[in-house]
């Protein structure tokens, strides 16, 4: 970069889905056995807003050379990650394939992401997991799931679509001097899609806030710029900050 140049933005990368054009209602039924691949546009929005250029990766990207122009990486949501990559019960598996039901588990998926999430951790690119995004990057240091919440005083797979705040009752509380406590303050109160949670800690990471039920709602590995939330930034109706620490984060590395 030249001396007076204007410092370029950093690119940060995001995940998705890939389904057949089938499922898409008004597509042409010629193209319904092509793939296409998925991203919410929610998340581009507010990684532009906070200052990043959002690019779509898909799984054909080699996740290595992702590396070498990545300057942050964002998992997003979505299905459940197998059962295999955790020790979990592979009786729930339904078998069906992923590209015509993107709502059940996919190999693939996991593969893409865990790699990615992996070579983000060994270069230190400032890493994001939302909701499964966070429990991918749990399961890829070594940790397990809670395959399936029971239900209680806390609604954790809410009924209201997005944009939402969340529910009153959804207060998650973080500890002292920790990322997210310097990110959302002392206590927030968050959206919630999810049926899974982080059970047992991979290698480093640490549970830094958690609803009144236990669950871990935020998790991240002290010293790295690497952050996990279990709610969607991405469709709280206010800005919590989670997207902009990523944006900052990609900021400062590039």
């Amino acid at each position: 970069m030249t001396v007076g140049s204007a410092r370029r933005k950093p690119l940060i990368g995001l995940t998705g889905r890939r389904f057949r054009m089938g499922l898409i209602k008004g597509s042409h039924p010629g193209y319904g056995q092509r793939l296409t691949d998925s991203y919410f546009a929610d998340f581009a929005e507010r990684i532009t807003r906070a200052g990043g250029v959002p690019v779509n990766l898909p799984y054909d990207a080699d996740p290595a050379e992702l590396g070498d122009w990545l300057s942050g990486v964002l998992i997003t949501g979505g299905q459940d990650v197998h059962p295999s990559r955790w020790g979990g019960d592979e009786s729930v598996v339904s078998g069906i394939d992923p590209r015509t039901d993107p709502s059940v588990h996919d190999p693939s998926r996991d593969e893409f992401e865990m790699t990615l999430t992996r070579v983000a951790l060994d270069r230190q690119i400032p890493l994001l997991g939302v909701c499964r995004g966070m429990q991918v990057l749990n399961v890829t240091l070594g940790g397990t799931l809670i395959p399936d919440l029971p239900v209680g005083p806390i609604t954790h797979l809410m009924s209201a679509p997005p944009l939402s705040d969340g529910d009153p009752e959804h207060v998650v509380t973080f500890d002292v001097g920790t990322t997210a406590q310097k990110v959302f303050g002392d206590r927030l109160v968050t959206n919630s899609w999810h049926h899974q949670a982080v059970d047992v800690c991979g290698d480093g990471l640490v549970v830094t806030g958690r609803t009144d039920d236990g669950v871990a709602e935020s998790v991240e590995l002290p010293g790295a710029a690497v952050f996990g939330v279990q709610w969607h930034p991405e469709w709280m109706a206010g800005d919590d900050g989670a997207v902009r620490w990523l944006v900052e984060a990609a900021n400062e590395r590039h």
